[in-house]
């Protein structure tokens, strides 16, 4: 008998990965800038967490694929060259 359902984001690298789709089919306003209110709901909306979605940013930035703004409220994608 199973009573946990199964995480689809709990990977880090999958959710990270998830982010930064998510983030790409955004329009970005000013300077690339696409907020982060915008990628947080259509993450947590495919069966994401708080904790999920920090770790998946965490890894984006650490990975060079995403640049988080210090006020925490955009991010920029990186060009992957």
């Amino acid at each position: 008998m199973k009573y946990a359902s199964a995480r689809p984001l709990a990977d880090p690298e999958t959710a990270a990965r998830t982010l930064v789709e998510i983030a790409s089919g955004i329009q970005p306003v000013q300077d690339g800038r696409v907020f982060i209110e915008l990628i947080n709901v259509p993450f947590l909306k495919q069966g994401g967490t708080g904790e999920q979605f920090s770790a998946a940013v965490a890894l984006a930035q650490e990975r060079g694929w995403l640049e988080l703004h210090e006020s925490g409220t955009y991010v920029r994608l990186r060009r992957q060259t």
